[in-house]
């Protein structure tokens, strides 16, 4: 019985590929330096999967930033601002995409499907002249045979590529991209003859739009896409893998009627219905690829319960026809369990990294095979067992304020306007007020510290003098560049990492266990380490309280307390499944109702509750939404709902489509809500020229904080005042599109000098206007 992997974790076990390119990106290493840790990196995932026992092995799945952007590469798709003159894509016009420079902005990223992983959007339009620019994947390919890996390459499949991409600047919205197909498929035809000249048996593409809500148009294009390679892929074996979600019947019945197609790949984990539509009608003779070891997250398989699973599907599809494979790329979950040498052994017992993964693949298929390895079968049913029944997973107490807040929608009494003006009598604030969203640099020293206190190399007393002294610092600033509502900086949480706040969290409440190296890609360089939800969450003590008073010591100016919220929180952990996610959320909004209140009570005025991930949680498919939101909504409310009206609570919300949702978010009820806007060339401004009324404060980013460029004092004007053409001169703030612990200090200061700049002089403009 043949195994298979979606695809890998590309940073390495301890970070390696992230280091090497901000070297390379800081001008400390050469391209070649980079290219060999990259290399190395590659040659020990193939060795490790093919000494594993896996047969198909994937290629190509290794990106210095995202699989999309290597696709837009390969394709030759390079917009014209970035002076791509042909040939073959160098890393300076790879990297300007992804990242801006000095000169021109980088192009949009948002998330990949519902995962907290991003991707750099293509910009397409009807005059983009495609070429075969990159040969990354025909060249992976060869490296992996150089080492004696027969490797299955990997590449996005064409239809998705289209259905992921945008209109370029300048072409009109309803412009279809599909009607591009016919221009893409001769690269794809040109990628393919190389592959197979190279002695490529099989290739995977990765198609995961099909399991999006689909019209016929769309699905069509499959068939037409699939049709028009069939010749191309003649000789080779073909994989057509989805992955996420449940495919629709009318999508399943596209996906088994492709033409050329050898193989299906299917999600059996989040994709729970899927496997009723492969025992009603399989095609004969095809292979089904059952993703039945989870790839988004960390917990051990259930082996006997995966193994009944597949037997059930051998029954279907023939026992030379089925490979255990992964449900997704493992891209999702952490390295390798082996590097956490501090977890509990308990809690350790249940968990399964990429590393692991790959394990219970192989043992899956070597018992259907008939070689059952009974002794890690005993051993993972005991560590199943040990879950369920350990005392520490649950908490009387929570469960039951969890199950009291059914009958409530928790809102505040008062409506947002009134509130709104209670605030204002009490902060006094100027129009247009600034602001920043939360983080500033982190610096080489700060880690330090905070590295150094958690290995016990400093006391508690240095500690807090410490970041006491950086707070003091990030305070200064903020008031000598005249910002109106301040931040602290949370130096207090400073690994430099995407969401380190929600680590910062979890160490103080109860039901969570981190790990010291279980990293996971977020985009590019940046990794995240999410807390792992093991049990019922509760706050033992106040979390922010002491820092947040500490910092509004030092100002006269408002200070605003910094939390996570509940669905950010979830969204951004590897969440316990042995209960719905609905129920972990309300425990964790719960929590934070607590910090809240407790805040407000030490005196702290403005509070913000970020839920950056909200939009990221949306299930894919329309059916789901509506529930999702309700609850997701009523978490972020329960948070709040008890603060007095002259208590002003921010939200912010970072790269996602917010379009969709604008009526849940004005459902969540916060004073003022912090937007990225302008990295997605403002297209959330689009939802108030279409009439969408928004009464609550609002500032969509006017600088993307993601890139390294500084934007001018007439820029961040000039997107000022296409805010101002649809939204309320008295509601609207001026902010960056997120937090700042991504950059350095010399980016930092002059952007905010010159955006503070922008903000005076729209103040002076309206004046004179009255």
């Amino acid at each position: 019985m043949a195994s298979h992997i979606v695809g890998y974790p590309r940073m390495g076990p301890k970070r390696e590929l992230k280091f090497a390119l901000e070297s390379f990106w800081d001008k400390k290493s050469s391209a070649e330096d980079l290219k060999k840790v990259a290399a190395d990196l590659r040659s020990s995932i193939w060795k490790q999967m093919s000494g594993a026992g896996i047969k198909y092995i994937p290629s190509n799945t290794f990106s210095y930033y995202d699989q999309v952007l290597d696709t837009t590469s390969m394709l030759g798709a390079v917009p014209p601002r970035y002076n791509w003159t042909g040939g073959e894509i160098g890393d300076d016009t790879y990297f300007s995409m992804a990242r801006g420079n000095a000169s021109v902005p980088a192009m949009e990223m948002t998330k990949w499907f519902d995962t907290n992983y991003h991707f750099i959007v293509p910009e397409l339009g009807p005059d983009v002249k495609f070429s075969y620019a990159s040969h990354k994947a025909v060249d992976e390919f060869k490296e992996a045979k150089a080492l004696g890996v027969d490797t299955v390459p990997v590449l996005i499949g064409p239809v998705s590529y289209l259905l992921l991409s945008k209109p370029a600047k300048g072409v009109e919205k309803t412009f279809s991209l599909l009607s591009l197909l016919p221009k893409i498929i001769p690269i794809y035809k040109e990628v393919i003859s190389e592959l197979k000249a190279a002695g490529a048996s099989w290739i995977q593409f990765d198609e995961p739009t099909l399991v999006l809500d689909l019209d016929s148009q769309q699905l069509q294009a499959f068939t037409a896409a699939y049709a028009d390679l069939e010749s191309a892929l003649s000789g080779l074996n073909v994989l057509i893998e989805t992955y996420f979600a449940d495919l629709t019947p009318e999508a399943y019945k596209t996906l088994i009627g492709l033409k050329g197609v050898t193989a299906y790949g299917l999600d059996l984990v989040r994709g729970t219905q899927t496997t009723d539509l492969v025992k009603k009608d399989f095609p004969k003779g095809k292979y089904l690829f059952a993703g039945v070891v989870d790839g988004r997250n960390i917990w051990a398989n259930d082996l006997a319960s995966s193994l009944r699973t597949l037997q059930a599907l051998e029954a279907v599809v023939g026992k030379d026809k089925l490979v255990v494979s992964t449900s997704c790329s493992l891209l999702h979950t952490a390295v390798d369990l082996v590097n956490e040498t501090k977890l509990d052994d308990e809690i350790k017992s249940w968990l399964a990294f990429a590393a692991q993964k790959v394990v219970e693949v192989n043992a899956l298929a070597k018992a259907l095979a008939g070689q059952k390895d009974e002794a890690f079968f005993s051993s993972n049913a005991a560590a199943q067992a040990s879950r369920k029944s350990s005392p520490r997973v649950t908490n009387a107490a929570v469960q039951k304020a969890a199950d009291a807040l059914k009958g409530s929608d928790h809102r505040r009494a008062t409506n947002v306007s009134a509130r709104l003006d209670a605030q204002q009598k009490k902060l006094n604030l100027p129009i247009l007020p600034t602001t920043t969203i939360g983080s500033f640099p982190q610096t080489v020293e700060l880690r330090r510290v905070r590295r150094e206190f958690k290995a016990n190399k400093i006391s508690e007393d240095d500690y807090v003098k410490a970041i006491k002294e950086e707070i003091k610092k990030v305070v200064n600033l903020q008031e000598e560049l005249d910002i109106d509502v301040l931040v602290h900086g949370e130096p207090e949480a400073s690994i430099l990492q995407r969401n380190d706040m929600v680590e910062y969290f979890g160490e103080q409440l109860s039901g969570f266990a981190f790990t010291v190296n279980g990293w996971v890609q977020s985009y590019g360089s940046r990794c995240v380490k999410p807390p792992i939800i093991y049990g019922d969450v509760s706050r033992p003590k106040a979390m922010t309280v002491f820092w947040s008073s500490t910092a509004q010591s030092m100002t006269k100016r408002p200070m605003k307390g910094m939390l996570t919220g509940p669905v950010t929180i979830l969204n951004w952990s590897f969440v316990r499944n042995d209960q719905p996610r609905f129920e972990t959320c309300y425990q964790i909004a719960l929590a934070i109702k607590d910090e809240v209140e407790d805040l407000e009570k030490a005196g702290i005025n403005v509070i913000q509750i970020d839920e950056a991930a909200l939009r990221e949680g949306l299930p894919l498919r329309k059916s789901e939404h509506a529930f999702y939101l309700k609850w997701a909504v009523h978490s972020f409310r329960i948070t709040n709902c008890g603060v007095k009206d002259t208590t002003q609570i921010h939200t912010h919300m970072c790269y996602s489509n917010f379009n969709d949702i604008i009526h849940s978010i004005i459902d969540m009820d916060a004073d003022v809500i912090t937007i990225e806007n302008s990295r997605s060339d403002e297209k959330l401004l689009s939802v108030f020229r279409e009439g969408v009324k928004y009464g609550a404060g609002i500032g969509p980013g006017v600088y993307d904080i993601h890139s390294p460029r500084i934007p001018s004092t007439e820029e961040i004007a000039d997107r000022i005042n296409k805010m101002l053409a649809v939204l309320e001169t008295n509601i609207l703030w001026v902010n960056p599109d997120c937090g700042l612990k991504t950059r350095k200090y010399e980016e930092v200061k002059p952007a905010l000098n010159n955006m503070v700049a922008a903000a005076k002089q729209l103040r002076t403009k309206l004046a004179g206007a009255k």
